[in-house]
């Protein structure tokens, strides 16, 4: 059996991207899975200063906004909205486009809803 090497793990292309339409906002987006160090980032902001899940409405204030700004991407891989302000305004537009992105980017990053219940510790 022959094993992959680091430089090869480290060369892969290994984030997937999906264009996703969302005929609320006029046209096609592109959703990219996070990669390890963003996942920790979101999840991080789920969590207390002790590590524990946080009370679930304060863990998922803005879980759409923030989730769908994770993984929004140009053709060239660049995070769409990057400050709190953006993310404060993507999550004031329609719940339904954002689930549309929300979905695909959850799967795209394997989050699941049992990931949410026990970082929110529900």
């Amino acid at each position: 059996m022959t094993y992959l090497s680091a430089e090869q793990i480290l060369d892969a292309d290994d984030l997937q991207r999906e264009p996703v339409e969302v005929p609320e906002w006029g046209g096609t987006v592109l959703v990219q899975g996070m990669n390890g160090t963003d996942r920790d980032r979101f999840e991080a902001k789920m969590l207390n200063e002790q590590m524990n899940g946080v009370a679930k409405d304060k863990a998922l204030e803005n879980y759409r906004a923030r989730l769908a700004a994770s993984c929004l991407v140009t053709e060239n891989g660049k995070r769409m909205f990057r400050s709190d302000a953006e993310v404060k305004r993507l999550g004031e537009k329609s719940a339904q486009a954002l689930n549309r992105v929300v979905e695909v980017a959850s799967r795209l990053s394997g989050l699941t809803d049992s990931d949410v219940e026990e970082l929110t510790g529900n």
